[in-house]
């Protein structure tokens, strides 16, 4: 009986799967244009192409295909107007386009048809594989990349924290399921190796993980050594190398998105992991400067600061039970932590964690200044038995950073104030706690009891010293 049942459900699954295939064919028919129209390449400059064409086929995102002199085709994307001519920018190099050259208009939005399937792949902005493991099965359902954010009012709330595995960002910047955090460092400081700590240690159940703007040689590091085989089966990984265009990698941010929005509308809780927003921002100042966007602040363009929250907003809980917990990397240019890109991320997520540089040189990792750090759903999900243990802990930390300078300089005399001297005591004990291997995990409940246990030991041991 029990044979014939597993043979019955085999059936079904079989059949189940079937019906999708058959589905996503029907659509994908559907889908393909009765008529073709064309256009030309009237002029190319700098990195904008100029068409002439039907217009009123044409629209801002809309797709077209430029035929090369050599015979090789070019996916562009319309970007703008100017007079009778559609403006469109390309997804690879302007090799072989000249003028004269034909082209393909009105193409629709470019879309895309995830599936579960795509679990343990690496993908390029466009969708496509590029891990050697052969196609990416389509879905059923067609997803756009450029997807607006659910209605504010149909929103689920923030759920519980979320088990980051990192002490000083579980006991000092809680963060909870549907949150939106920022990680905000200059070159160098750690922010990769931060990410890598939060792809293998948060819980969560299924991540994807966006590349943009990545250095080539580190894409096969961080899969192969930071995410490993494990972390890479329950994760998509989409990546958009520094030396592509700037289409390709604005495109990879939303890709990024639409995937973590795929899998949340399936009810699972999602981590999305972007590195970073900045050269999210960088790809779209090229691309308004190359329309003929008019500079603003340091050379950013209006549009950069109309995506971001665009791109941002996508990303938190979702309309049923599922969420997307979003960690964006920022790059601050020149350490200045109140740049045009940092300051409006900054005001458009959740909470922000800060990593400074003069940390990492003291040889802390992970650097991260809990002082400047903040979670704005802590208040409300931080367990009542730990709210004076962290108070206590920034507390000693707040008084030894306000007197650091005269300590270092011997200027500070011993036991002229006793909340100095206690801060004194206790730096080194919250310093090596803050402190953490990549390799090592910590519970957010073991991080407040560990938390709970210096503060409680050591202040006994300094009573008893002074009785």
């Amino acid at each position: 009986m029990f044979a014939n049942f597993a043979k019955l459900v085999a059936v079904q699954r079989q059949a189940i799967g079937k019906r999708g295939r058959v589905l996503a064919l029907i659509n994908e028919i559907a889908a393909i244009p009765g008529v073709e129209h064309h256009g030309r390449v009237t002029s190319v400059k700098g990195l904008l192409v100029e068409i002439a064409g039907p217009l009123h086929l044409m629209s801002i995102g809309s797709q077209v295909t430029i035929t090369a002199r050599n015979g090789a085709t070019l996916r562009c994307e319309i970007v703008g107007f100017r007079g009778a001519n559609a403006l469109c920018m390309a997804f690879g190099h302007l090799d072989g386009i000249a003028m004269g050259c034909r082209v393909v208009v009105g193409e629709p939005a470019f879309t895309v048809r995830p599936s579960s399937a795509w679990l343990g792949r690496v993908i390029n902005a466009m969708g496509e594989p590029i891990d050697g493991k052969g196609p990416l099965p389509a879905g059923p359902q067609p997803y756009g990349l450029r997807n607006a954010p659910p209605p504010a009012h149909e929103r689920t709330r923030v759920g519980e924290p979320v088990d980051l595995g990192v002490r000083a960002l579980n006991t000092f910047a809680t963060c909870c399921k549907g949150q939106r955090m920022g990680i905000f460092a200059g070159s160098g400081v750690g922010k990769s190796v931060l990410m890598s700590m939060l792809v293998c240690n948060t819980a969560c159940d299924i991540s994807v993980i966006g590349l943009i703007g990545e250095r080539g040689r580190e894409v096969q590091e961080f899969i192969e050594d930071d995410l490993g085989p494990d972390g890479l089966a329950r994760s998509v990984v989409v990546v958009a190398t520094s030396d592509e265009s700037a289409l390709v990698r604005r495109q990879a941010a939303y890709m990024t998105m639409t995937l973590a929005e795929y899998f949340r509308d399936q009810d699972n809780d999602v981590l999305c992991l972007m590195d970073s927003v900045t050269r999210f921002a960088l790809a779209q100042r090229e691309i308004g400067l190359s329309g003929g966007e008019p500079p603003a602040s340091k050379g950013y363009t209006p549009t950069v600061f109309a995506e971001l929250p665009r791109l941002l907003e996508r990303a938190g809980p979702g309309t049923g039970r599922g969420s997307i917990t979003g960690l964006f990397t920022v790059l601050v240019e020149g350490d200045d932590h109140n740049e045009p890109v940092a300051d409006t991320v900054r005001s458009i997520l959740d909470g922000h964690i800060v990593m400074e540089r003069q940390i990492a040189e003291r040889g802390r990792y992970p650097a991260v200044n809990v002082l400047r750090s903040i979670s704005r759903t802590m208040p409300a999900c931080t367990p009542d038995e730990a709210v004076p243990v962290v108070a206590r802990a920034r507390q000693l930390m707040a008084t030894y950073a306000d007197m650091e300078e005269l300590i270092r300089l011997g200027a500070y005399r011993p036991g002229t104030d006793p909340a100095i001297d206690e801060a004194i005591h206790f730096h080194p004990l919250l310093e090596a706690f803050l402190g953490q291997e990549k390799a090592d995990a910590t519970s957010l409940q073991e991080g407040y009891a560990r938390l709970a246990g210096i503060l409680d030991a050591q202040g006994d041991d300094t009573t008893s010293n002074d009785e």
